[in-house]
């Protein structure tokens, strides 16, 4: 794969090593148009928050590298850059588990987001005004400590501290973690308001496939560190194997645990 013309980001054949010795992910290769929203899905450990790291460069904190293929983002070749460097291009991560800064408000982890920003306090206090008018409870909360706000709050804190960084695009990590159904709703759809009324591209790596699937346009499945299946999300969401495979229904209807288990051993999409 090379650069796709249309694409924000292109991820050619990538491989990541960490400690010098561990193969974590296999030839890895996908691409996220501008404007759009890709599903990154697997099973927890099959390399998902690897292959957002190795885009946003934060593997070396953990001892990883990429040590083949190339990682272009917006026609350029971003594998040797910092991650501040990125940021300032425009590509964020949102960290699985949320991180906010506990002891500081809400606001000020909000405007830590800004902080490779040149633009001056004006611009930085609109965008903190925007992102108050997309998360309504953020607002009502700006002065309480991040670390006593419920999880979907802090979740909502981490999104809106990257939107202050101004991204053309989003790695949004995990964002259904731990939490209800409700909020998860809330969150997707918060996701799906900044693609269509801000223009930013989202790389959404999820264990909850029905939910990412509904509100992504494309999806890739990763297991064991490659990537098994792909194509548009609608397409996947009606594949028997992926029914199968993660949601335990199958054409008959849902699969009892113990079939599941037996499907997951024949691996049928590998063969």
């Amino acid at each position: 794969m090379t650069d796709t013309p249309g694409a924000m980001l292109t991820v050619d054949n990538i491989e990541v090593v960490y400690d010098h010795v561990a193969l974590v992910l296999k030839g890895v290769s996908l691409t996220v148009p501008k404007g759009g929203v890709v599903a990154l899905l697997g099973a927890n450990g099959a390399g998902k928050t690897t292959t957002l790291k190795a885009i946003s460069n934060l593997l070396h904190a953990e001892r990883g590298e990429v040590t083949k293929g190339k990682i272009i983002f917006e026609g350029e070749e971003v594998q040797a850059q910092s991650p501040n460097e990125l940021v300032r291009r425009g590509c964020i991560q949102v960290m699985e588990g949320r991180h906010c800064f506990g002891h500081l408000t809400v606001e000020d982890n909000l405007l830590t987001g800004a902080f490779t920003r040149r633009d001056g306090r004006s611009a930085i206090r609109a965008d903190l005004e925007r992102c108050y008018e997309l998360f309504p409870r953020l607002r009502q909360r700006r002065k309480s400590l991040a670390g006593y706000t419920s999880g979907g709050e802090q979740q909502m804190v981490a999104i809106g501290r990257a939107l202050m960084s101004r991204p053309k695009m989003i790695l949004l990590d995990e964002p259904s973690m731990g939490l209800a159904p409700q909020i998860v709703e809330e969150i997707f759809e918060i996701v799906r308001r900044l693609n269509v009324e801000e223009g930013v591209s989202f790389l959404l790596a999820e264990q909850n496939t029905a939910v990412a699937l509904r509100h992504a346009t494309h999806g890739y499945i990763l297991e064991s560190g490659r990537i098994v299946l792909d194509g548009e999300a609608a397409t996947l969401a009606e594949n028997e194997d992926v029914k199968e495979f993660y949601l335990g229904v199958a054409a008959a209807g849902r699969k009892s645990f113990k079939e599941v288990k037996h499907y997951k051993r024949r691996k049928r999409w590998l063969a």
